[in-house]
């Protein structure tokens, strides 16, 4: 080899090493999608998002280094939805995160493939999300946000914050499992406690406020809110007949209760979403949603707003807020 072929191999060596050391160095940017029924300026959302990218650092993984994330915020528009988890989907992400029932059902029929990984669902084996809790069998797989039995305990909370309460009006979307299912959890727990339960359907607007205008005129009272995507778009209506009629009100999530609700009983979102990290990372590290198992709540909260128990004339026991993770002034 002459010494202008030698040169022409180490030049070529040379441009080549580099390429080769950085592809050694820089680590494989892996994809996240997140499908968010929050308003992108929502605190509540962005709190949500904090926790999920601080509980994935630990295992590894960052912004910027070896993660992006794919973001889409909700609206109470099914149609958006629907475009935004069609858009995710299309990005080829290797697992989405999302919330709610009104998060997975759109990705499920977005995509067959993509890793999902919920948080805060109902029912999802119910709704037809998934095979079985222990063995979910798709695509999808996280976290439920209350069981039945469970539910009966709104009920038991409502009657201590209003002890002279012999009436309760349900507010449910019959359309769905989780509707049907917690009516039937708190109607078998009233007897007990000496209450009559009505159930409201959420459904429609107009519907819904002549049922609870007819149900607060005969006096004695309350108002529990079950989950559904129709409760939350119809947030501001349901705050605002509590208010009107002055009905002690238990929500089933604190965004209610920051909203001007009075009180609420359920999991923590936010630990949802650190557990979230962690079935996330093992996806990224190849296990399958199939083989994870859809896990119960293990952290729950009171939150208490006494600025609107004072606005309809209620005490709150001493007893109870001294139980509450969060006392609103």
């Amino acid at each position: 080899m002459n010494r202008r072929e030698l040169i022409a191999l180490l030049g070529t060596t040379a441009a080549m090493w580099p390429v080769g050391a950085r592809a050694q160095q820089s680590p494989t940017l892996r994809r996240i999608g997140v499908l968010n029924m929050f308003a992108a300026d929502d605190p509540e959302g962005q709190a949500r998002i904090a926790a999920l990218l601080q509980a994935l650092q630990p295992l590894g993984w960052t912004v910027g280094r070896n993660l992006r994330i794919d973001y889409r915020w909700g609206t109470s528009n099914i149609a958006t939805t629907h475009k935004n988890a069609t858009e995710l989907v299309a990005l080829a992400p290797d697992v989405i995160v999302t919330n709610g029932a009104a998060g997975v059902a759109p990705l499920l029929e977005a995509t067959p493939t993509v890793p999902i990984v919920f948080v805060l669902v109902g029912d999802p084996v119910g709704a037809g999300f998934v095979d079985s809790l222990a063995r979910p069998g798709g695509n999808a797989t996280g976290f439920i946000s209350h069981e039945y039995g469970f539910t009966g305990k709104w009920l038991e909370l409502l009657k201590e914050i209003a002890p002279g309460m012999t009436r309760a009006a349900v507010i449910r979307d019959p359309a769905i499992t989780v509707g049907i299912g917690m009516f039937g959890a708190i109607q078998s727990a009233a007897p007990s406690l000496g209450v009559e339960v009505n159930p409201v359907n959420v459904r429609d607007a107009s519907e819904m406020e002549r049922a609870v205008g007819a149900f607060a005129r005969s006096g004695n009272g309350g108002l529990i809110v079950t989950p559904s995507p129709l409760a939350y778009a119809h947030r501001d209506l349901i705050l605002a007949l509590a208010t009107r009629h002055k009905l002690p009100a238990v929500y089933f999530a604190r965004t209610f209760v920051l909203a001007g609700g009075l009180a609420c009983y359920g999991p923590d979102p936010i630990d949802q979403y650190q557990r979230a990290a962690a079935y996330v990372d093992r996806i990224l590290k190849g296990e399958k949603p199939a083989d994870l198992p859809v896990q119960a709540p293990t952290k729950y909260e009171l939150v208490i707003n006494l600025k609107t128990a004072r606005a309809i004339g209620l005490t709150i026991p001493p007893t109870l807020l001294t139980r509450a993770d969060e006392v609103i002034e």
